[in-house]
């Protein structure tokens, strides 16, 4: 049984979702789960809608009106004249013109509302790719993901209640393998209670790693516009390696420290269970890609990982206590309070420094809650540099036009909070 995760740049047109129904299509019509995420931009575009729904705005309908008519060119293009098919998608659209035109209800969490609103971008995407096809004649069936995957209430980043989880999943799709494609949608889950969650930002490989350990898959495969994991973004450097093989402990590593190949999610359940995790391009469906599984080679190559829009933030007591136990507890306590990620964290007897994502409205709080205790200096606008498996070469290649802020070492990683001082090429 394997499990295949399609990404939002692999059906974000018409020709994007016929070349998805080719690589399903060349598949055991069986044994097959299919994980795909919102079409393209959808869900920045859905981001947008839903904070000028809170907000009121008088744009709200021109937000939503760009997203459906995105959706309906697709549809037109694959209809071929009959969009009967598709007409789940138009109920899908219904619902959420008819949410658009209820005031937002005050008691309600800001979070609860995006993620009702922005889980609608997977449920499109899949409700057309099934359309499709079911209209080229493949059995395949639609499975929503909020009934299968259960979380707390911790909304936009749900955590999973494995167990029952697992038991959803299992009782729902074990048969229903056996003779269909399954689609779903990758990204969201439900509560007890069954309210939409979300699980994080590109949540949807994990939701294909949560699968895959509920049915014991062969594998999973994971779709990109990549060859595979390359050693560092080609937005950064001018030539890249695509590295064949990684180990689990090098690809947790390299999605923990931001490489966007990968959810950071969505490894450890898969190694958990020995389930291999190939990376292939979707472009070139016929090449082999990337696997990581459970070898015993370490990274061959240097691998550079680069966060852009970091802000450097400094905490200061202002007594004369140190920053020990007492005091690092409570700044924890506000980062987990108000959802804040530490990227990467250094301490001295007197300070504590930490580099984390530009989030405005979440830092703005988070800051609010430590100025009576801490003097507080920060620097916006950095770059986080992460080279794994680092030599003084490698260094020096990633410092040139740069201000190094902060260098930290360990034995197979260092990680480099610096200031761009022009634009430059590597």
């Amino acid at each position: 049984m394997q499990v295949f995760k399609f990404g939002g740049a692999s059906v974000k047109n018409a020709h994007g979702v016929r070349n998805v129904a080719g690589i399903i299509q060349q598949q055991n019509s069986s044994q097959l789960l299919v994980v795909i995420s919102a079409m393209g931009e959808t869900t920045n575009a859905l981001e947008q809608l839903t904070w000028a729904y809170l907000r009121r705005q008088a744009d709200t309908d021109t937000f939503w009106q760009r997203i459906r008519a995105n959706h309906e060119q697709v549809i037109q293009e694959l209809a071929d004249g009959d969009t009967s098919a598709f007409s789940q998608v138009y109920d899908l659209f219904a619902e959420v013109e008819s949410l658009l035109q209820r005031e937002p209800d005050p008691y309600t969490r800001p979070d609860q509302v995006y993620d009702q609103l922005v889980s609608y971008g997977e449920l499109l995407s899949t409700r057309i790719v099934n359309a499709y096809l079911n209209q080229m004649g493949l059995d395949s069936y639609w499975v929503d993901a909020r009934r299968l995957i259960r979380t707390d209430d911790s909304f936009r980043e749900g955590k999973v209640d494995w167990k029952q989880t697992c038991e959803y999943i299992t009782d729902s799709l074990a048969e229903l393998l056996n003779s269909s494609v399954v689609i779903t949608q990758g990204f969201i889950g439900s509560t007890r209670e069954g309210y939409t969650t979300t699980l994080g930002r590109d949540g949807s490989d994990y939701t294909a790693a949560i699968f895959a350990y509920c049915l014991e898959a062969s594998n999973v495969t994971i779709w990109k516009d990549v060859p595979g994991v390359l050693n560092a973004d080609p937005k950064w450097f001018d030539e890249t390696v695509k590295i064949d093989q990684l180990t689990y402990q090098d690809a947790i590593e390299l999605a923990y420290y931001g490489a966007t190949v990968i959810h950071p999610k969505t490894i450890k359940p898969l190694q958990n269970k020995h389930i291999p995790l190939y990376v292939r391009s979707f472009l070139q469906p016929q090449d082999y890609g990337t696997v990581i599984g459970n070898f015993e080679q370490r990274l061959p190559i240097s691998s550079f990982i680069f966060k852009m829009n970091q802000t450097l933030i400094s905490f200061h007591p202002k007594d004369f206590s140190f920053i020990a136990e007492e005091n690092l507890s409570k700044i924890f306590g506000q980062f987990a309070e108000y959802g804040v990620k530490i990227n990467l964290m250094q301490n001295t007897a007197i300070s504590f420094s930490v580099a984390v994502d530009n989030r405005p409205d979440r830092l703005a709080r988070l800051l609010a809650g430590l100025q009576e205790e801490f003097r507080i200096s920060y620097n916006e606008g950095l770059e986080l540099i992460t080279i794994r498996h680092y030599d003084d070469r490698t260094i020096e290649r990633v410092l040139v036009n740069k201000k190094l802020l902060v260098e930290q070492k360990s034995r197979y990683t260092v990680q480099l909070v610096v200031k761009d001082l022009g634009t430059h090429g590597l």
